[in-house]
């Protein structure tokens, strides 16, 4: 190797990588929560790509497997979903052996076993624990269970390893770690519940309500963005009442399905229904369905969340979309009026032999695919915006030039949604600003403004704020009805 001076005395080179930029939240993953013992309360949350994974963890007769094979049977396929944890009723708490001593002629040979494990805050011991008799796990576990019953938890042996349950229920239940005991054969290690094997013990915890579960996600993940719920323990109408008004204000955007199976909401007299009770909440950030099937909203999460708003004229109106695994809904025309007169959707049977799901609006009227849309343009906006502001190597000036490139960034956003086919070219109606008036024609579907630097307050200046930036753009919307005139002559 040759010897020497170092180049860098003369030439000096640095490499200066620039930080990632942050992502952009993902508009496609939807949350089924359910009361299944599956995932526990101190792992809430589970993804899954696939129905098998779904299968496997949850077999195929649990509500949230029946919620996610509606969502993945959708065309195309939705990409993502997570299941989380709704602990409907008061829980135990649990400690999940690791790798344990799996053969029964060691355990055969121990008469006077003995280890120490807390339960509950309090130090238990177990001593005299013969195992001369037991010829396989199973009966080596219920030589546990009979000395932890004595002091209020159980064991079982899971087919590779040993489980502690506290009998205790609720906040106050917990378990610790197994340890060498005072005196006797110590078993601790053997049992894999030791601290150097076992898992993290997961605590008890007390009954929530709905909107509590939801909340509890939500804090969990940023990456959910629709909720519903699938589970054995009823949810009642002012349980989902609860949630929609979580997740309307909750300070991240996100969505709630809801599937109403009560028929008194195809009534126009009956005002009582969930239905009904949204509309006059006039909840934005809820949309609900009449159903036969109770987990049908899922099929309509699926099919809006397989939208990729990245790519070019993708965005859908869920109107006319279909529901596979869902029977379609025969309805009169007057129930078909009173469904959309409170702002409901509905798998329904034409009379051309054909179904299609209706009419893809949330509880206050306004189409899911716009507030879908908004929610993804206002969060490229918002990251954008940052993400120049955070991978700069110098500081962006409080000049028109340094205006203009946080305006590039928001040019950038806007272009992408006028190719998935979110905003178009159209007449402004809305209030003037800047140059724009009403009735301007927005020849790219928006138009960006600021305040001019030299019209900014001095305070504000001094707090390095930009000056205010005011953007119209134009849904490109959707047909949903067509009237065609036909006028003949003989």
């Amino acid at each position: 190797m040759a010897q020497g001076l170092s180049v860098n005395r003369i030439v000096n080179v640095t490499v200066n990588l620039s930080p990632t930029a942050t992502p952009r939240r993902t508009f496609g993953v939807l949350c089924i929560a359910g009361d299944s013992d599956v995932i526990d309360g101190l792992e809430r949350l589970r993804s899954y790509t696939t129905l098998d994974s779904v299968a496997e963890d949850f077999g195929m007769s649990a509500p949230e497997y029946r919620a996610a094979e509606l969502y993945f049977s959708q065309s195309p396929r939705p990409k993502t979903l997570m299941i989380g944890r709704w602990i409907a009723a008061a829980t135990a708490a649990i400690l999940r052996g690791g790798v344990a001593d799996s053969d029964p002629a060691h355990w055969a040979s121990i008469t006077d076993g003995a280890m120490k494990i807390e339960i509950d805050g309090a130090e238990a011991s177990l001593t005299g624990l013969d195992f001369h008799a037991e010829t396989n796990m199973n009966g080596v576990a219920a030589v546990l269970d009979t000395a932890l019953a004595a002091v209020d938890a159980s064991c079982s042996w899971d087919g590779s390893a040993f489980v502690v349950t506290s009998t205790a229920t609720g906040a106050a239940a917990s378990l610790g770690f197994a340890s060498s005991p005072v005196a006797g054969t110590d078993i601790s290690t053997m049992t894999g519940l030791t601290q150097a094997l076992a898992y993290t013990p997961v605590p008890g915890y007390a009954a929530e309500t709905p909107a509590e579960c939801a909340a509890a996600l939500a804090d969990m993940s940023a990456e959910w963005y629709g909720l519903l719920f699938a589970a054995t323990a009823a949810v009642t109408d002012e349980q989902r009442l609860a949630v929609a008004a979580f997740i309307e204000g909750a300070g991240r955007s996100r969505v709630y399905g809801v599937t109403v199976t009560d028929a008194r909401c195809l009534s126009s007299v009956y005002t009582d229904d969930l239905g009904s009770r949204l509309k006059a909440l006039s909840r934005k950030r809820t949309v609900w369905q009449y159903s036969a099937n109770p987990a049908a909203i899922a099929s309509l999460f699926g099919r809006a969340f397989s939208v990729n708003f990245e790519a070019n004229r993708t965005t859908i109106t869920l109107k006319f979309k279909q529901e596979p695994g869902i029977v379609a809904e025969n309805l009169t025309e007057t129930q078909a009026t009173v469904i959309k007169g409170k702002n409901g959707n509905v798998f329904v049977a034409y009379d051309n032999d054909t179904a299609i799901l209706q009419e893809g609006v949330m509880a206050n009227g306004y189409f899911f695919d716009e507030v879908h849309g908004l929610d993804w343009l206002q969060d490229a906006c918002q990251n954008e915006c940052f993400n120049l502001l955070y991978q700069s190597k110098t500081k962006i000036a409080q000049t028109e030039e340094g205006v203009s490139r946080i305006e590039a960034r928001l040019s950038s956003v806007f272009e992408q949604a006028r190719a998935n086919g979110l905003i178009a070219p159209g007449i402004w109606n809305g209030d003037g600003f800047g140059q724009l008036q009403p009735g301007d024609y927005l020849p790219q579907g928006y138009y960006i403004y600021h305040t001019p630097i030299a019209d900014q307050a001095q305070s504000e200046r001094e707090q390095r704020k930009a000056p205010p930036i005011q953007c119209a753009v134009k849904m490109a919307g959707a047909v949903h009805f067509v009237d065609v005139t036909i006028d003949v002559n003989r």
